[in-house]
């Protein structure tokens, strides 16, 4: 293993410099006497990746495992907020019988379970096209899941508030 700018930095490093480390660095547990530096660079994955993955990831670099792991964390995010809504149409359509008419209730669950649906279908997608754009160096695709999200909640709530105005006179 060749010794990088990032494990000459971590030799001399002491608690008490105020500087910061240059570069990316991976510490190592003790007893390995060098540090890996990723100096930026990635892997070309030609020959790690078989089979599916290699169709899907369409080649290019590997990139830094963190940002692979970011964009992992983000499509679990986007997972959870579609668990959320899901979990959200059932509670309407079950618990709201005494509040809402039955077809207010019945069109409130279901935009709930589509807007729950869409969310989970277009994160896989998502999620893909990222890694897929980190891989190449390409510009991260634009982001179509949040506006999805902002214009299917202003629905729903504009619903709601209809309602609401209804019930209220």
């Amino acid at each position: 293993m060749s010794t990088g700018r990032g494990a000459q930095a971590l030799r001399n490093y002491s608690p008490s410099q105020t500087s910061i480390l240059p570069g990316p660095v991976v510490l190592l547990p003790t007893g390995y006497d060098e540090a890996v530096d990723t100096g930026g660079e990635c892997n070309n994955d030609d020959g790690a990746r078989r089979g599916l993955a290699r169709r899907l990831l369409r080649g290019g670099a590997e990139p830094d495992p963190r940002f692979t792991l970011a964009n992992e964390r983000t499509f679990l995010a986007w997972i959870r907020t579609s668990l959320a809504l899901m979990a959200g149409g059932i509670a309407v359509e079950a618990f709201t019988t005494d509040i809402f008419m039955p077809q207010l209730r019945t069109t409130l669950a279901v935009l709930l379970l589509l807007l729950a649906m869409i969310i989970s279908s277009v994160a896989c997608f998502r999620w893909l096209n990222v890694e897929r754009a980190m891989r190449h160096g390409a510009p991260l695709p634009l982001p179509f899941l949040a506006p999805l999200l902002a214009l299917g909640g202003s629905v729903i709530a504009a619903v709601v508030v209809v309602f609401v105005l209804v019930r209220g006179s």
